[in-house]
């Protein structure tokens, strides 16, 4: 059986696998809304005339609230340390863009952009997202960059949650209020690291 860190891939799974089943479920939902007719960040009529149904519906949502999750709960369950953190943001990354890749194919396929392909969700792909190579980016390039460069705010939140535990924050003021101050600056710049790599993802 494959391994990881001491760890079997199964592990991995197991420990995230409602972020995994989100991803899929999600893609589902965008994927579907955009072939049914909801535009791309425009309107659904018999909804609201304002509704952008497939903004509500976001990958990159979930890939943020699993980044968080596993920062934290690999320290709060005793699942690991911050070489276990990796793996498990390469397998939520990789399954969130494996699937993005195959709404890529299925629209170069096809000959009709989705919701995957539209100019509006592909800051890089100039006029066009039906192109192969935008595919592999998906496919290829971005799991182990992104898993990457989101382990290192990931990192900085895990040591954060390893330090706060009871009792952390005892003693005196002029002691404690400093090392709270440097925690929580450190969890908070993490954050919106992690919410830029979303956001320009």
């Amino acid at each position: 059986m494959l391994a990881m860190f001491g760890k079997k891939v199964k592990e991995y799974v197991r420990f995230e696998r409602w972020i995994l089943i989100l991803i899929v479920v999600v893609f589902a939902l965008r994927l579907g809304l955009s072939l049914a007719g909801a535009s791309v960040g425009g309107n659904i009529a018999a909804l609201d005339g304002n509704y952008k149904a497939t903004e509500w519906v976001s990958i990159n949502l979930v890939l943020l609230v699993g980044i968080l999750y596993c920062a934290i709960a690999v320290q709060t369950t005793g699942f690991g340390t911050y070489k276990h953190l990796f793996p498990l943001l390469l397998f939520q990354t990789t399954i969130a863009h494996w699937l993005i890749g195959m709404g890529i194919i299925l629209g170069i396929v096809t000959g009709h952009n989705n919701v995957f392909t539209a100019v509006e969700h592909c800051g890089v792909c100039g006029a066009d997202g039906l192109k192969w190579s935008h595919a592999v980016g998906h496919i290829v390039v971005t799991p182990p960059l992104f898993s990457l460069v989101s382990w290192l705010p990931a990192s900085a939140i895990l040591f954060v949650t390893r330090q706060v535990r009871p009792g952390a924050f005892e003693g005196p003021l002029v002691v404690a209020l400093p090392k709270f101050v440097a925690f929580a600056a450190i969890a908070v710049a993490s954050l919106v690291l992690i919410l830029g790599i979303i956001r320009f993802s």
